[in-house]
């Protein structure tokens, strides 16, 4: 390349680099939330738990949570959900039990302890909590046939 055109170039790039800084700073971000990022939202305005079951909205839809999950240990060594909802422990608490199909490793076979691939409870099941939509959602439940 012939020397003032590289010149040219090299005073032009940090112009642009200047420039597009400047405009990313005068950018307004609008948070989901309504709030200022720095500003402290207390976390019952945003969302509460509910009690209570909620109707599932497709056949397959796995069950919500209708209380609280927030002080249980769910680890390789813990899963407090098995306290209650495990097939020996749920009569006498009084809590639905596991699906069978929790108890069948891969190759369908039935255990007599949950299988490892349904052990982390909040793959799948979560909380039920009355929130605001963060995307707009045009999802209408199945019709139950």
């Amino acid at each position: 390349m012939n020397k003032p055109l590289m010149t040219g170039a090299a005073a032009l790039i940090p112009v642009i680099l200047l420039s597009g800084f400047a405009l990313a700073q005068s950018a307004q971000v609008e948070a989901l939330r309504g709030a200022d990022v720095d500003e402290p939202v207390p976390l019952d305005e945003i969302h509460r738990n509910v009690e209570g079951r909620i109707q599932r909205n497709y056949r397959q839809q796995p069950p919500l949570v209708p209380h609280s999950i927030e002080q249980y240990q769910i680890d390789l060594r813990t899963n407090q959900c098995l306290s209650c909802h495990d097939w020996t422990k749920a009569g006498e608490r009084n809590a639905p039990t596991l699906s069978m199909t929790h108890y069948l490793d891969r190759d369908g076979n039935e255990l007599d302890n949950i299988a490892g691939t349904r052990y982390f409870c909040n793959q799948c099941h979560v909380p039920q909590a009355n929130a605001p939509a963060l995307v707009d959602n045009v999802f209408e439940p199945s019709s139950g046939n």
